[in-house]
């Protein structure tokens, strides 16, 4: 029987444990996923508990409730990868041997990269909310905080899901407006880009929405330290940001098994075919996610639209068929930005967020690069999809190519 092993049971490997159980021959083939948390967590709803509008038990579900019956689920660290032996081991010596494997273990926060960020500070007045843990420290802090510099500060890119700092600063906005302190709080975005964002159109629109909701941007800010007992972050050109309360958003870097197993780049990242997902070193070696090196967002969108494309690719590679050079980059996302509102923007490796209606031309029901209620309902309403049919592997509607239909240049 030929073997396909996942490493990593989050969103993309859930994903494709769940599409190739349906479009295998599971009397040929024995698909088995290694993860070591049996919980999976609905990421982008940490974004939502520091305010009070999710709890932990919202973005928490066991893992096992996603993959199929018929995939093989070891819970278990995985120590190492031998990709010219078509193996892995796990923590307890086990030897797992494949045909196939796809790596998808996505990426992790690295505070103490920066000097001083783990420091005296850490989890008093300087938090994150990238974690479960870090969300919910930072919502009971906030609970009690009368005021002050509250400074959002990315350390460098890639990060997971370039628009969560944003909309961080966007909910902070609404939820000190509703406490009655808005007028105490001093907003700062501080970020190594020159803008906003990471494509020069939508970040000329989100510096504008900065702009708007009275919080300061501070752009090229290439931290090097943290100062805690001073409250101040330190850029490596000796720039200085003051603040009461730090909300960071760490160096992200993929698995340390990755550098275990010599696979990565400087971040752990996996050297992958940009457009056909099977990494540049290993043949029958794939990845998707958070564990690429691709030049496209860190985000559940991406991971989505490369498991359709990894799918097929996959597929015709075991046929002995040529491969699709399909994925483009695409990512779409919902922005919250407070007040019952939300933006959207689609895009990919080539064509900025453009306007227009998504995903029906002239219909919608959502606005590209518009503050519109219905982007909130949707950004509200994609939790029930993600839980219900995205982790399952269900055919959405939305293409995994970007689609220019709808899109004003």
């Amino acid at each position: 029987m030929k073997k396909l092993v996942i490493l990593g049971g989050g969103t993309a490997g859930t994903i494709m444990a769940n599409k190739m159980s349906q479009h295998l021959n599971l009397d040929q083939w024995q698909i088995t996923l290694i993860d070591n948390d049996p919980v999976h967590y609905y990421q982008p709803g940490y974004l939502f508990i520091p305010f009070g509008i999710y709890g932990r038990n919202d973005v928490a579900k066991p893992k096992r409730d996603f993959i199929p019956p018929s995939v093989e689920f070891i819970l278990s660290k995985v120590e190492m990868i031998e990709p010219d032996q078509n193996r892995v081991k796990l923590e307890d010596n086990r030897v797992i041997g494949y045909d196939y494997l796809i790596v998808a273990t996505g990426s992790h926060l690295t505070p103490e990269e920066t000097e001083g960020l783990t420091g005296p500070g850490w989890n008093k007045n300087i938090f994150e909310f990238y974690t479960g843990e870090g969300a919910c420290r930072l919502q009971k802090f906030l609970k009690h905080w009368a005021g002050g510099k509250l400074v959002v500060n990315v350390v460098e890119m890639p990060i997971k899901c370039p628009v969560a700092p944003l909309e961080f600063l966007f909910l902070a906005d609404w939820w000190f407006t509703e406490q009655g302190i808005r007028d105490k709080v001093d907003l700062s975005f501080v970020t190594p880009l020159p803008g906003a964002f990471t494509k020069p159109k939508a970040s000329q629109i989100l510096d504008n929405f900065l702009d708007k909701k009275n919080i300061h941007l501070v752009p090229e800010f290439n931290i090097g330290s943290v100062d805690s007992e001073n409250n101040k972050i330190v850029s490596y050109d000796g720039k200085q940001v003051e603040y009461d309360l730090l909300v960071t958003v760490p160096t992200n870097m993929g698995s340390s098994l990755i550098e275990r197993s010599g696979m990565g780049d400087e971040l752990n990242f996996i050297p992958t075919d940009k457009h056909t997902l099977q990494s540049k070193a290993h043949e029958n070696v794939f990845v998707i996610g958070d564990a690429t090196d691709l030049p496209s967002s860190k985000a559940g969108s991406v991971a989505h639209f490369q498991a359709d494309i990894l799918t097929e690719n996959l597929l015709r590679h075991i046929e002995g068929l040529p491969m699709l050079e399909r994925f483009d980059g695409h990512a779409n996302c919902f922005i919250e930005s407070g007040f019952g509102k939300g933006l959207l923007i689609d895009f990919n490796y080539d064509v900025e967020p453009l306007p227009g209606k998504f995903p029906l031309p002239g219909i919608g029901p959502f606005s590209l690069l518009e503050e519109t209620q219905m982007n909130h309902f949707g950004k509200m309403m994609f939790r029930w999809v993600y839980w219900n049919l995205l982790l399952k592997g269900a055919e959405l509607p939305i293409e995994a190519e970007m689609n220019m239909a709808g899109k004003r240049r």
